[in-house]
């Protein structure tokens, strides 16, 4: 059996020749129901990222990890925000405006600038959130307007099912709003697409960040216990 530290070299060489546009892939696990020493292993081995879905589960672990940038990837409630804001690198998962409204306030309070990303529903899911995708462009240009954040990109999640050709048409109208984006502003750096089912997919199309928690990790144990 590998590693966690054999896991993350083995998904850094693979992604070290970049996406289908040139670019360096971030590699961002997701930590969700990890140990602290587990991630502490995985940042050892030279994950660019380590992220949580849930504030509380950050608050809890966030003293003992390791020196390494901390995101966000989870819904998160306004009532939350106290537990994560000024300890985030990255919020990838901005999909409603109360929540951007929000963060832009308790930002300005602190006297800080969030880093996010604009979460966007592309397949259109009832069980999922996000902005629509026609939408995105609007949603951008009044984010990018808010003081208190700064947009750095998007993130998207695709469908568990579909096939591999819609898949990819979907990867590629994310890749159109980034571009689109990207000429708009010199803060653009990040199309967040691809977890451990669908990473190679995405990348091969245009993703620059992938966020996986079971390649690195192995299967969550949702168990009850330590």
């Amino acid at each position: 059996m590998q590693t966690i530290r054999e896991k993350v070299e083995q998904l850094k060489a693979e992604l070290s020749s970049g996406n289908a546009f040139s670019e360096p892939v971030l590699l961002v696990a997701a930590t969700k129901m990890q140990t602290v020493e587990a991630i502490n292993e995985a940042i050892a081995a030279g994950v660019d990222a380590v992220a949580e879905n849930k504030p509380q589960e950050f608050r809890d672990k966030q003293a003992s990890l390791q020196p390494c940038p901390r995101h966000f990837i989870g819904h998160l409630q306004t009532n939350k925000i106290k537990y994560l804001l000024g300890k985030i690198d990255l919020y990838h998962s901005v999909d409603r405006d109360e929540l951007l409204k929000e963060l832009a306030k308790r930002s300005r309070a602190a006297g800080i600038i969030s880093n996010v990303l604009l979460q966007i529903n592309i397949g259109e899911e009832e069980s999922k959130s996000g902005y629509a995708l026609s939408e995105a462009q609007e949603v951008f240009l009044r984010a990018e307007a808010t003081e208190g954040v700064c947009v750095q990109g998007f993130m998207a999640m695709l469908p568990e099912v579909g096939e591999k050709e819609y898949l990819i048409e979907l990867i590629k109208k994310m890749r159109a709003v980034y571009e689109w984006a990207k000429a708009r502003s010199s803060e653009i750096k990040y199309l967040s697409m691809g977890m451990s089912g669908d990473y190679k997919l995405c990348v091969a199309h245009g993703s620059n960040v992938i966020r996986v928690g079971s390649t690195i990790f192995g299967a969550r144990n949702y168990g009850g216990g330590a």
